[in-house]
């Protein structure tokens, strides 16, 4: 079985990336941890929610293409690290650095590419912040054509 991983850098992903890691060894499956670049505006800093607007301006980032690319380099090498040190003998781990909307790049990636499956994490942000920053979970599991498993 293939398996594809979505990767972020959150603490969320991590627990997706662990879950998957728990599944393939029971199947001696393959995983790709696959990171979307997708420069533009991002959050970042904290995990309680804001409070107005001027908590969402301090906490959202604009970035240029050639620092998206490194810092998602980075999250993948980093995933992969841990997930090479925890996985079981016969589970292979690879990396993928997708180009685009994480919703369109995980879902076309895992479907013209075969996945069995893919697993992402789900940050549980309020409604607030969804309707500001979206989920990408959310919308993999209403777009995807291939099974999604969104763990919280």
């Amino acid at each position: 079985m293939r398996f594809l991983v979505g990767i972020d850098g959150s603490d969320a992903s991590r627990k997706a990336l662990d879950h998957a890691l728990d599944v393939a060894d029971g199947t001696e499956a393959t995983l790709t941890l696959a990171y979307a670049v997708d420069p533009g505006v991002y959050a970042e800093g904290g995990e309680v929610p804001p409070a107005d607007l001027t908590d969402f301006d301090d906490r959202l980032v604009i970035e240029n293409e050639d620092d998206a690319f490194e810092r998602g380099r980075q999250v993948v090498e980093a995933a992969a690290d841990h997930a090479r040190g925890r996985a079981a003998d016969g589970v292979d781990v690879d990396t993928a650095l997708l180009d685009g909307d994480p919703v369109e790049a995980l879902a076309d990636f895992a479907a013209e590419q075969g996945y069995d499956g893919v697993f992402v994490g789900h940050r549980g942000l309020s409604a607030h912040e969804e309707r500001l920053l979206g989920s990408v979970a959310k919308s993999l599991v209403e777009g995807s054509s291939v099974p999604v498993t969104v763990v919280h």
